[in-house]
């Protein structure tokens, strides 16, 4: 075996491989120009002249409001969500949400839980080779769909009426200070 020091310098894949590589062969690696059809550097950035001093192109904000009328517009929405009905609406997905999410969440913990804490119970059989861990499995894939059928019913029965006549309200106001249809 030889060792590292009996070589020639620039024999190994170093750097100065690498210098050599490039006097040898042509243009360096950065000046490949790619013939694959979906490369595109300019959707990509890489062709931009940041590097060469000049300035970035600038990016416009992107909540810059440009007229009275999407000031006027912006006012709208911000009187909407102030609303009494608004709040309502906003009120009904909470009163469902945040009760139906600490439930399901306790239930969850509480299979992990007894999955890591008492797998003598959970090895319990109930039925033939079911046992109580795949029951519970089954019942968090059960009382997830129990949960959206619920989530759904309460949407539609108690909140999608006002959600949609909040909706048309506000596009109504909006129409009418941009002046008119559009």
């Amino acid at each position: 075996m030889q060792s590292s020091d009996d070589r020639a310098r620039g024999a190994g894949d170093g750097p100065e491989r690498s210098a050599e590589n490039r006097r040898d062969h042509g243009a360096p690696t950065r000046d490949v120009r790619h013939e694959d059809p979906w490369y595109d550097p300019s959707a990509l950035g890489w062709d931009e002249p940041y590097g060469t001093g000049s300035p970035a192109p600038t990016v416009p904000p992107a909540r810059g409001e440009r007229d009275a009328a999407a000031v006027r517009a912006r006012e709208v929405y911000v009187e909407v969500q102030r609303s009494a009905a608004f709040q309502e609406v906003r009120g009904r997905y909470r009163r469902f949400v945040v009760p139906g999410v600490a439930v399901f969440l306790s239930w969850y913990v509480a299979y992990v839980v007894a999955a890591t804490t008492a797998p003598g119970l959970m090895a319990r059989p109930v039925v033939g080779a079911v046992n109580v861990a795949m029951l519970a499995g089954l019942g968090q894939f059960l009382t997830t769909f129990l949960l959206t059928w619920a989530y759904t019913r309460h949407a539609r029965l108690r909140r999608d009426r006002a959600a949609l006549e909040l909706r048309w309200d506000t596009q109504e106001l909006t129409r009418e200070t941009r002046g008119g249809a559009r």
